[in-house]
């Protein structure tokens, strides 16, 4: 049960054996029991009943696609949906009261979850330098600082414009259109720590940086990889598609770390068989890969496929695609006859015969899709594993065509969308034109800071100002201590928010929080009730609404936020209508229809049920690459390696958490309850290394640049984690990440891949008793 918002939860660890399956009755009981611990029984009504419904309010947690207009459950979400909905229409409040009775200094050592329980954001805050105080400001004088330390910057590249996926389409047009009309491409997002390795890869292989299936596609493909990623946990809606493609007889395959629910078996509670049944299958084939073994199994099965080919010509290979339709095939296949066997198996921990097998659900299979996540972008090596991917695609023409392709599965509910509306601090020169075009400025063309350069920067004193357009970033980016530290040299740290999180507490010299309207609430502005509109994974637009009434009448939406600092910070320096679109958020889908490709006439089309659906030149048989063909490409043999009495470490979410917010300290698939610093090792593992269930350890990690990052007392559990490596909750361990270990060419930080040692735990003083 959870504690009451006042206290820090106590209870000692209790593990017991993980779970078999996902979801059922459980869930939905667990669901009902958050949302109404945070809120009223009408009030989860709503939320609920409306949830991922036409023209409903679209789900703050992940990107998962809505099945199509008229196909929708009554009941269309899923259970961490509903505690992230219920989580944000939360009934608790945080007013002036609260910040006199606790200094900055004091929040800094809560925890995230205690943190966020204490409830919504309802005025505007400010900590002038040297006070150790939130204090009530108004909105003019709020946005008066703001103005005032943006103009007296002496380059607009010393200011940093961050973004997270719960921002809307049209707050994020904003926010890209004013940071480039002041004068910076510095607009650093989420996608950067999560799927910026998979934007990169398919770039550069099939000119899209999207996936390019559909659920249609889905839930007629005959086999499924689901590499790196956990449904169950992270996107739990996708196992219902997955339901619906075991049942149209596909086959799917899990390749992972840890043996994970989700991958297992899904009792889907919409369904008789779900409740009162054993529910569906979903893993036909597990592979307990080794991290960072993925580009090797890739590189095997592309190699075995080769051999098939040879063996049978003319049986295996598409011929016709490969000639047609892509580039640089013999050069690949080549090199990938050179990858050593006994490479491919130290990094897998796969036997020859286990890959074999998959080799051959692949040859008996016309539509193959390949699904992944930041098990696979979280790695030194990310883009050549998403590029290995793709080639396995193309061997078998399994490229643009219908239940077929590659899908990246984002974790977050809008972030493609950011990214579609211009977040980026690379945006081609076909976006700039156009923006010079529509608004008459002409953008700034040299690539800002990303994620990992920002806090560089930061650290170094080349970045003054800083803004968040939601999210934790503190919490989030890695290298906890150097990131604080970074956050702290700047002149001003300012937050856009729901609720209250660890960066808040990470200040600037002067500190500003700015409270806004969440995605559950009605937005009323000058020209009436707005709506907002998001992106899902599969490059579907479609609307959101809010139904609840406001937390506070003090509250202003994202857009009027944005639009209000614009106004006063460029002062007429760009003719852009701030004014017309805080009134009416159409006014931003009207101008964003003449920049965007794909969102002609955004108005009319984004109103009909079930929204728009971005085109992908890839399904109409076009690769916009350098060549104009999908590419080939040759990725040397790599895996990640860890010395003698070190291990693999992986950073990930537990079931009752979303993004950098726990919302119990429970794990109940896992089979952890009470605690979240725990370490899961493989128990052949702790025997090699002389540790014993339930020793207390410091997680130490092992970096080029001899800094030591050390993550205090964490408690060993024995878990089926593949030998050698071993998994712990994040944000807990962002202290580990360096800052400088990031993916190859995508700069992505490499959360799957810490080197770490366990050292013994001394009893620290202040520490609970053992």
């Amino acid at each position: 049960m959870q504690k009451p918002a006042g206290e820090e939860p106590e209870d000692p660890l209790t593990v017991t054996p993980s779970k078999k399956w996902a979801t059922g009755v459980p869930a939905v009981a667990h669901a009902l029991e958050y949302s109404l611990e945070q809120t009223s029984p009408w009030r989860t009504g709503v939320t609920l009943l409306t949830m991922n419904q036409v023209d409903g309010i679209d789900c703050p947690g992940c990107a998962w696609a809505d099945p199509s207009p008229g196909h929708r459950h009554r009941n269309e979400y899923c259970e961490n949906g509903a505690k992230h909905i219920n989580d944000e229409a939360t009934t608790r409040r945080i007013t002036a009261d609260f910040f006199r009775r606790y200094t900055v200094s004091e929040l800094g050592r809560r925890s995230d979850m205690w943190l966020n329980h204490q409830g919504r954001l309802t005025e505007p805050m400010v900590k002038w330098a040297g006070s150790d105080h939130y204090e009530p400001i108004s909105w003019a004088d709020a946005l008066g600082v703001l103005s005032e330390e943006l103009t007296s910057l002496d380059s607009p590249d010393e200011a940093v414009f961050y973004t997270s996926g719960r921002a809307s389409n049209e707050a994020a047009f904003v926010l890209q259109l004013f940071a480039r009309a002041y004068g910076t491409n510095n607009l650093p997002d989420c996608s950067n720590m999560c799927h910026e390795s998979s934007g990169f890869a398919l770039h550069e292989t099939l000119g899209t940086g999207k996936g390019t299936v559909s659920l249609h596609d889905m839930h007629h493909a005959d086999l499924i990889f689901l590499v790196g990623q956990n449904p169950g946990t992270n996107h739990p809606r996708q196992l219902s598609a997955l339901e619906q493609a075991k049942l149209n007889g596909a086959r799917i395959i899990a390749v992972n770390p840890l043996p994970e629910a989700g991958l297992l078996r899904f009792k889907n509670p919409q369904k008789v068989r779900g409740v009162l049944g054993r529910g569906v299958q979903i893993a036909d084939r597990f592979l307990h890969i080794r991290p960072g073994g993925d580009l090797a199994l890739f590189q095997g099965l592309n190699r075995l496929l080769l051999e098939a080919e040879d063996a049978r010509p003319g049986s295996v290979l598409d011929h016709d695609f490969i000639r047609t339709h892509t580039s640089g095939f013999e050069e690949f296949a080549r090199h990938a006859r050179t990858v050593e066997w006994k490479d491919i198996l130290s990094a897998t921990g796969l036997t020859l015969k286990e890959i074999e097998k998959v080799r051959d659900d692949v040859l008996r299979s016309e539509r193959v899709i390949a699904c992944w996540a930041m098990g696979v972008t979280q790695h030194k090596h990310g883009v050549p594993t998403i590029r290995e991917i793709v080639n396995f695609l193309l061997l078998r023409g399994n490229v643009g065509k219908a239940g077929a392709g590659a899908c990246p599965v984002r974790g977050h509910s809008n972030v493609q969308g950011d990214r579609t509306m211009g977040v980026w601090e690379q945006m081609p020169d076909s976006f700039l034109d156009a923006l010079r075009q529509e608004f008459g400025f002409d953008p700034p063309r040299a690539h800002g800071l990303d994620t990992v350069n920002s806090i560089r920067a930061m650290r170094e004193g080349r970045i003054k100002f800083f803004l968040a357009l939601a999210g934790n970033f503190v919490r989030a980016a890695p290298d906890s201590a150097v990131t604080e530290e970074a956050m702290r040299k700047c002149r001003l740290t300012a937050h856009i928010s729901t609720k209250l999180n660890r960066s808040h507490t990470v200040c600037g010299r002067t500190a500003l929080i700015l409270p806004t309207l969440g995605r559950t609430e009605r937005d009323v502005q000058a020209g009436g009730e707005q709506f907002v509109t998001v992106e899902n994974s599969m490059s579907e637009v479609h609307t959101s609404r809010g139904r609840l009434k406001p937390a506070s009448k003090l509250l202003l939406s994202e857009v009027a936020i944005l639009c209000r600092l614009a106004r006063r910070t460029l002062n007429g320096r760009a003719d852009i209508p701030w004014h017309g679109f805080e009134a009416d958020y159409g006014a931003i889908r009207d101008r964003i229809s003449r920049v965007v490709p794909g969102l002609h006439d955004f108005n009319r089309r984004v109103a009909r049920p079930g929204g728009i659906r971005l085109p992908n030149p890839v399904n109409e048989g076009v690769f916009p690459t350098a060549v104009g063909k999908a590419l080939f490409t040759c990725n040397a043999w790599e895996m990640p390696h860890a010395p003698e009495g070190h291990l693999l470490l992986q950073t990930l979410r537990s079931h009752d958490q979303w993004n950098t917010i726990p919302y119990t300290l429970d794990d109940r698939y896992r089979g952890i309850h009470g605690s979240r610093r725990v370490v899961l090792v493989n128990p052949a593992d702790l025997a090699e290394l002389g540790l014993a269930e339930g020793e207390h350890v410091d997680l130490v990690s092992v970096w080029t640049d001899g800094a030591e990052r050390r993550a205090e007392d964490f408690e060993v559990v024995p878990y089926p984690t593949a030998r050698g490596s071993a998994a712990a909750y994040y944000p807990e361990t962002q202290v580990l990440v360096p800052l400088d270990s990031v993916a190859e060419i995508s700069n992505q930080p490499t959360s799957k891949g810490i080197v770490v040692r366990l050292e013994p735990a001394p009893v620290r003083p202040g520490a609970s008793p053992r």
